[in-house]
């Protein structure tokens, strides 16, 4: 049977398929899901409803995970940095308790100040914060992060950080922020060079970063511990910087950007000889694979958050949460 191919069926043909994809990206466009050259477009990354349903499903998961010692609950909802050290303390909890955390309070987020960018591709982020009940007047940072429409929103990033030091963002009429390029020349150091830099200045200093705790205090205080009576500590730092690790920056009010970003750590601590390595607790014995004769090396992630002022001038650290993720010993 011959087929009807004429030049008025063909452009029938081609009306009826470009009413169709009209239709289709209509549709998506109304349910706040825009997914046609959505590589390209600058879009926000998120609805402002959709960011508060995020955080109600993270805060729910994190609690049941916390509950019950069980990583595998909360496991949906976290990532990079933030997903490694959760799981390991998860793992270590569960190892001690295995009916259950007998201290859980739930966490309560409260007075949320949920920041959204506008950016083109993935991934699409946000930053919420907040405060908790568990950790006095500290405040939550967290960065909501996801690489495609059909994930769960995930948190990558946990700081904390004291009242009033989150800067104002630079928003347009709407109230969206803008997300700052990793390779910015705009600022003091690129965010996606910070992860490098740090690693490097807590082996040798500098003057990147201004003087704090995190930055010249933690130093000082590897200088206390690298030697004493009987063991050695040594020290690596390495950078983080792929994936779900990659740095997220938005840009403040004044120009600048607030960062987040990853650096992995390990912390060998070597006894003389006659004398054996002093094992912290039990959460960290719950995580140490092999036999503590002569050498304990303790490996970290850590999430930074960072302002990096526009133009030139230090970086300043905000906030750091290191955590244990695994331990071995020889």
């Amino acid at each position: 049977m011959s087929r009807d191919r004429s030049p008025r069926r063909l452009r029938r043909r081609d009306r009826n398929a470009l009413i169709a994809a009209s239709l289709t990206a209509l549709s998506l466009t109304a349910s706040g899901c825009v997914v046609v050259h959505g590589e390209r477009a600058v879009l926000p990354a998120a609805t402002r409803a959709e960011a508060a349903k995020a955080l109600t499903a993270f805060t729910t998961a994190y609690n049941k995970a916390d509950k019950a010692y069980d990583s595998s609950l909360d496991a949906p909802y976290l990532t990079g940095p933030f997903g490694d050290i959760t799981a390991a303390r998860l793992k270590a909890g569960h190892a001690n308790n295995p009916s259950g955390n007998p201290r859980h309070v739930p966490l309560k987020l409260s007075d949320v100040k949920i920041t959204i960018p506008q950016k083109a591709g993935w991934p699409r982020w946000f930053v919420a914060d907040a405060q908790g009940n568990k950790t006095g007047r500290q405040r939550w940072l967290m960065v909501f992060t996801r690489n495609d429409l059909g994930e769960h929103w995930r948190v990558a990033y946990v700081t904390l950080v004291a009242p009033g030091a989150v800067p104002e963002f630079r928003t347009d009429d709407d109230g969206w922020a803008e997300a700052v390029p990793a390779d910015s020349a705009r600022l003091a150091v690129a965010p996606g060079k910070l992860s490098a830099d740090y690693a490097a200045y807590l082996k040798k200093g500098g003057k990147t970063f201004a003087d704090g705790r995190y930055t010249s205090g933690e130093r000082a205080d590897r200088a206390g511990r690298a030697r004493k009576p009987g063991l050695v500590t040594q020290f690596i730092d390495r950078p983080l910087t792929s994936g779900d690790y990659a740095p997220l920056a938005l840009r403040t009010a004044d120009g600048g950007a607030l960062v987040f970003f990853t650096t992995h750590h390990y912390e060998k601590q070597t006894s003389a000889p006659g004398t054996t390595v002093p094992i912290p607790n039990k959460d960290v014995r719950a995580l140490t694979e092999g036999e503590v004769k002569q050498s304990l090396t303790l490996e970290f992630m850590s999430a930074e958050i960072a302002l990096d002022p526009a133009g030139s001038g230090r970086v300043s650290l905000l906030g750091r949460v290191p955590g244990l993720t695994s331990a071995q010993g020889e």
